[in-house]
C-alpha cells in the first residue's frame, strides 16, 4: 500500500474552489440594457468592438487565452481614449476569465478596479454587484475575512455596513444582488468553519433565488448548502476518530451519528439540486451534483450506487466542451474511485486502484491534461499531471511515474501561479527518489517541497479552515518524512561528527517549522505567530539547560537531546506509534488515580528508560540542571516531570519545561521584583451548556494569597469574573501576571477550549488571547506570566494537547503555568504560593521555582506524595 494521504481532502477543496467560482455572478445572467451580468459582453466601440467580439468567440470555444489576448488589447484602447464605462465591461470580461486559467489574483486585481470605475461613474447598483464579485476573488484566494468585510462588514458582525455589497443590494431593492451578496457570505463563512453562519446565509440567498424564480443559481446554493453539510460530516468523523483513540467510545458514536446526519441532509440537497439541474438541462450543474454526492456514498460504503452514479458522471463530462471545469471534475471523478478510511490511524489512508479502475482514471487524466495544455492552464495541467503520475508510482513503474510529476511540477512553477500544487509534485518526487533508494535526491526533492510550504503555507492552511484536520494529511507527513530522511543519514556510520550533527540540526528546523504550522491550524487564520530567531533562542540557553525534542514517526519515535556545547544525540524508541500512544495514555491514567493508596512507579519508569536513560550519564556530565521538552504528538499531554528512574521522579533531579517550538521561545532572565497579578478566580459552581461545574472550595484562598504576596495586584471574584471586567482591567493597568483560578477545557478545537466565568459564560482562548493582545504594553514590559491553575486536557487526545501546549503562544506571554488534569484539592493552593514564594522572593527561575513547589509535596508524603496531586502542573514557554 502507498502512502497517499496527501491526495484525500486535497481535490475536495480543488472542487470547492470550482464551486465557488460557480457561485459567483458569473453563472447566472442579469439583463441591464444591452449588458449581461456575468457573461462575456460586447463593447460599443468600432476597434474595441470587433476585438471584443472576437474574445467572446474565442471565450464561447473554450479558448481562454486567446479572449484574454483580444480584450487585453480592447483595454488599452479603452483607456488610450478614456472610456470609463467601456473599460469597466473589459475589465469585467477579463475579471471572469483569468479564473478559467488559474490566475485568480490577477482576476482579484481587475475587479478592484471595476469597482473603482463603477464608484466614479456613480452606479452604485452596479458598484454593489462587482464588490460581489471581489469579494468571490479574495474567498477564492483563501482571504474569506476580508471577503466578509466586503459584502457585509466587520467579521461576525451582527449588522451590516452601509457600504457593504449586501446593503448597497438591499438599498436599491436588487434582488438578485442581494442573493448573490448571501450566498457569498454563506460561502465565507463556510471557508472559516462557521457553519451555522455559512448556513444562515446560505439559506436566505436560496430563499430569494427561489422567489426570483431563478433555477440555476437555486441549483447552485442547494450544492453549496450540501457541502457545508459533507464538511460538518467529515468535521464529525474526525472528532469520532479523536475520541475513538482516547478510547471514548460513547462520544464517538455520537459524533459519528452526528456525522451520518449531516452526510444525509447533503444528499438531500445534492438530489435536490441535481433535478433541476436536469429540468434545465445544466449539464455542469448535474455533474458537480453527482460527483458530489459519490464522495458520500463512497463513506457509506453504498459501492453499487457509486459505480452507477460514477458512469452516469463519466457520460456528462463527455458532454461538457473543454474547460477549467472539465479537468477538475475529470480529477474529482478519479478520486471517487479511491476507498477512504476515516478511521485510519496512521498516515497511510487511501488504497491504490485495481486494475480497471486505473484504466479508467489513465483515460479520465490524460483527457484533462491535454485539456488543460491547450487551455494554457498551468494549475489545473499540474494536478492532472501529478494525479497521473501517482498511478504510475502506484504501480511502482517510477520512471514513467518521475517523468509525468517532474511535468507536473514544471506546469505549477509557470509563472509562479500554481504553488498550491507545486508542494504536491515536489513530495511526489521525494517518495519516487526514496523508492528508488536515492536519497540525497529524494532529500532534495522532499526540502524543496517545504521550501516551497513555507511561502504558501499560511494561506494554504487558513484557506480552508473548516478543513483544519486535512492538515494531517496534507502538510503534516511531508516535513516528517524529511527529517525522517535527515536522521536516517545522520544514523550513518560512515558519516562525519560534524555532518551528523548538521543533519540533526536539519531535521530538528524541519520538524520546528512543523509545529509552528500545527500551531496555525490548530488556532486558526486569526493566530498570530511571530516566530523569534531560533539560533538566538539556542543562544540564549544556558550551560545548565538541555533540550529533548521528540519526533513521533508511524514505525517508531526519535528522541533528540541538544546539550549547551552545541553537540546532539539521538536515541529511537522502537515502538509503532499506535502502540506507543497506548503506553503513553495507561501512564497518564495512572498519574490520575487519585484514590491510589500507593502509587505504582512502573509506568513511569518504563517512559524513563526509554526517553531519559540513555542520555542520564551525559546529562550528569554536563552537570544539567534544567530540561527543557519540546514534545511531540501525543507526548505533550503527559508531565514529564513524573517520569521516575527507580529511585526518584525526574523532578527531584531537574527543573522541568515545556516549549511548543523553541523558536517561539525567548528564554531570558526578568526581574522578579515589583511584579502584580490581575488574579480572577471562581469560586462557585456553574453550569455551561447544560452541564455542571462544581464548586472550587479552594480558590479564594489561592486569590488571596496571590494578592498578600504580589502588592498592587487586584482581584476578579465570582460574579465580578467576567470578560467585560477582565478586558477593562488589562485596558486601563499593567500586569505582569494574570492568574486565573477556574475550571478550564481544551478540547480538540479552539471552539471547545474555554474558561468558566463567574455570569455562567465561557470566555473562549481566542476572547483571553484578544484581550491580552490589547493590553499597551511594550516589549520589555511583555506580559511575564499567564497561569491557569483548573484545566484539563482529556487523556489521548494530542491536538487538545496542542492547544494548551500553545496557550502562552497564543497569549503572547512568555509563560504560562497550566494544568493538564483537574484538582479541586488543597494541593493546588499550595503548589501556587511555593511557586510565587520561590519566584517573587527567593529569585529562582520559574521552571526551579515550579521543581521547589512540587518537591516540597514529594517530600511530605502521604497522598501529595502521589504524582495526581503535583504533576498536572507545568510551566509552558520561557524557562527562566
Amino acid at each position: 500500500m502507498l502512502n497517499r494521504s496527501h491526495s484525500l481532502k486535497k481535490l475536495s477543496i480543488i472542487f470547492l474552489g470550482s464551486l465557488i467560482l460557480s457561485l459567483s455572478l458569473g453563472n447566472f445572467s442579469l439583463t441591464t440594457g444591452q449588458v449581461e451580468w456575468g457573461k462575456p459582453v460586447v463593447a460599443q466601440s468600432v476597434d474595441a468592438k470587433q476585438l471584443v467580439q472576437r474574445g467572446v468567440e474565442l471565450y464561447q470555444r473554450g479558448e481562454v487565452q486567446g479572449a484574454i489576448a483580444q480584450w487585453e488589447a480592447a483595454l488599452k484602447l479603452y483607456q488610450s481614449s478614456n472610456d470609463r464605462s467601456q473599460q469597466a465591461i473589459v475589465l469585467e470580461n477579463l475579471a471572469r476569465a483569468y479564473p478559467q486559467i488559474g490566475e485568480i489574483d490577477k482576476s482579484r486585481t481587475y475587479w478592484e478596479q471595476v469597482v473603482a470605475i463603477y464608484r466614479q461613474l456613480g452606479n452604485y447598483q452596479q458598484m454593489g454587484r462587482m464588490l460581489t464579485e471581489l469579494a468571490q476573488s479574495y474567498s477564492s484566494l483563501g482571504q474569506s475575512k476580508r471577503a466578509i468585510a466586503i459584502l457585509c462588514g466587520e467579521y461576525k458582525s451582527e449588522t451590516c455596513k452601509s457600504n457593504s455589497a449586501l446593503e448597497i443590494a438591499r438599498s436599491f431593492q436588487d434582488n438578485l444582488g442581494e442573493a448573490a451578496a448571501l450566498g457569498s457570505l454563506g460561502n465565507a463563512y463556510l471557508k472559516r468553519g462557521e457553519y451555522g453562519r455559512a448556513i444562515a446565509n446560505l439559506e436566505n440567498s436560496l430563499k430569494i433565488a427561489e422567489a426570483i424564480n431563478n433555477p440555476l443559481f437555486v441549483a447552485s446554493l442547494q450544492n453549496y448548502l450540501g457541502n457545508t453539510y459533507v464538511n460538518l460530516a467529515i468535521l464529525n468523523y474526525n472528532r469520532a476518530n479523536l475520541a475513538e483513540v482516547r478510547g471514548d467510545r460513547t462520544t464517538a458514536n455520537r459524533f459519528k451519528e452526528a456525522a451520518k446526519s449531516y452526510d444525509n441532509q447533503a444528499l438531500k440537497y445534492f438530489a435536490d439540486s441535481l433535478k433541476i439541474a436536469e429540468s434545465q438541462n445544466d449539464i455542469p450543474g448535474q455533474l458537480q451534483a453527482i460527483i458530489n454526492s459519490i464522495f458520500v456514498h463512497n463513506r457509506s460504503s453504498s459501492f453499487m450506487l457509486v459505480d452507477d452514479l460514477r458512469q452516469q458522471a463519466i457520460a456528462l463530462l463527455e458532454r461538457l466542451p473543454d474547460s477549467q471545469k472539465k479537468v477538475y471534475a475529470a480529477i474529482e471523478l478519479v478520486r471517487t474511485l479511491q476507498t477512504v478510511n476515516l478511521f485510519a490511524e496512521d498516515f497511510d489512508r487511501t488504497k491504490c486502484l485495481t486494475p480497471e479502475q486505473e484504466l479508467t482514471a489513465k483515460k479520465l487524466l490524460e483527457s484533462a491534461v491535454s485539456i488543460a495544455q491547450n487551455l494554457k492552464n498551468y494549475r489545473a495541467e499540474s494536478f492532472a499531471l501529478g494525479e497521473l503520475g501517482q498511478i504510475y508510482e502506484c504501480r511502482q513503474d517510477y520512471q514513467k511515474a518521475l517523468e509525468l510529476t517532474q511535468q507536473a511540477q514544471l506546469a505549477a512553477d509557470q509563472g509562479l501561479n500554481a504553488k498550491d500544487s507545486l508542494f504536491l509534485w515536489e513530495w511526489q518526487a521525494g517518495r519516487i527518489f526514496q523508492a528508488q533508494n536515492k536519497s540525497t535526491e529524494a532529500i532534495n526533492a522532499y526540502q524543496r517541497a517545504v521550501n516551497t510550504l513555507e511561502e504558501i503555507r499560511s494561506d494554504l492552511i487558513t484557506s480552508n479552515r473548516d478543513l483544519q484536520f486535512d492538515f494531517r494529511d496534507r502538510i503534516n507527513p511531508i516535513y516528517r518524512e524529511l527529517a525522517k530522511l535527515r536522521l536516517n543519514q545522520a544514523n550513518s556510520q560512515l558519516i562525519e561528527p560534524n555532518t551528523r550533527t548538521k543533519q540533526i540540526s536539519f531535521a530538528l528546523r524541519t520538524i520546528d517549522s512543523l509545529k509552528l504550522a500545527e500551531l496555525q491550524n490548530y488556532f486558526g487564520n486569526d493566530c498570530v505567530i511571530a516566530p523569534a530567531n531560533q539560533d538566538l533562542a539556542e543562544a540564549n540557553i544556558s550551560n545548565e539547560t538541555a533540550i529533548f525534542n521528540s519526533i513521533i514517526f508511524p514505525e517508531g519515535t526519535a528522541i533528540i537531546v541538544s546539550f549547551p556545547n552545541g553537540e546532539k544525540k539521538f536515541t529511537w524508541i522502537n515502538t509503532d506509534s499506535k502502540t506507543f500512544r497506548q503506553t503513553i495514555n495507561e501512564f497518564r491514567r495512572g498519574l490520575e488515580r487519585f484514590r491510589d493508596l500507593v502509587y505504582d512507579p512502573k509506568p513511569a519508569q518504563n517512559l524513563y528508560d526509554l526517553i531519559i536513560r540513555p542520555f542520564a550519564a551525559d546529562l550528569e556530565k554536563a552537570q544539567i540542571k534544567t530540561l527543557v521538552f519540546v514534545q511531540d504528538g501525543i507526548l505533550r499531554s503527559i508531565p514529564m516531570a513524573a517520569l521516575h528512574d527507580g529511585n526518584k521522579f525526574l523532578v527531584e533531579n531537574y527543573a522541568i519545561a515545556t516549549t511548543p517550538t523553541l523558536s517561539l521561545t525567548n528564554p531570558r532572565i526578568t526581574k522578579a521584583e515589583n511584579l502584580r497579578a490581575l488574579a480572577v478566580g471562581l469560586t462557585k459552581e456553574a453550569t455551561i451548556d447544560g452541564r455542571l461545574f462544581p464548586a472550587l472550595a479552594n480558590v479564594s484562598t489561592e486569590i488571596n494569597q496571590i494578592q498578600s504576596q504580589l502588592t498592587g495586584s487586584k482581584l476578579l471574584l465570582d460574579e465580578s469574573f467576567t470578560y467585560q471586567n477582565l478586558q477593562q482591567e488589562l485596558n486601563t493597568t499593567i500586569f505582569p501576571i494574570i492568574h486565573i483560578a477556574t475550571h478550564g477545557e481544551f478540547g480538540s478545537v479552539p471552539e471547545e477550549t474555554f474558561l468558566v466565568t463567574g455570569n455562567n459564560e465561557k470566555l473562549t482562548i481566542i476572547q483571553l488571547e484578544t484581550a491580552i493582545r490589547n493590553m499597551k504594553i511594550s516589549d520589555t514590559e511583555a506580559l511575564e506570566l499567564l497561569a491557569l491553575t483548573a484545566c484539563q486536557t482529556a487523556v489521548g487526545d494530542d491536538r487538545a494537547a496542542l492547544g494548551l501546549a500553545g496557550v502562552a503562544v497564543q497569549a503572547g506571554v512568555r509563560s504560562a503555568l497550566a494544568s493538564l488534569w483537574f484538582i479541586n484539592d488543597a494541593s493546588t493552593v499550595k503548589v501556587v504560593n511555593e511557586f510565587y514564594q520561590n519566584w517573587h522572593q527567593k529569585g529562582l527561575s520559574k521552571a526551579q521555582a515550579l521543581q521547589a513547589a512540587q518537591k516540597t509535596l514529594i517530600s511530605q508524603g502521604g497522598d501529595y506524595a502521589h504524582p495526581a496531586y503535583w504533576a498536572p502542573f507545568i510551566l509552558i514557554g520561557s524557562w527562566l
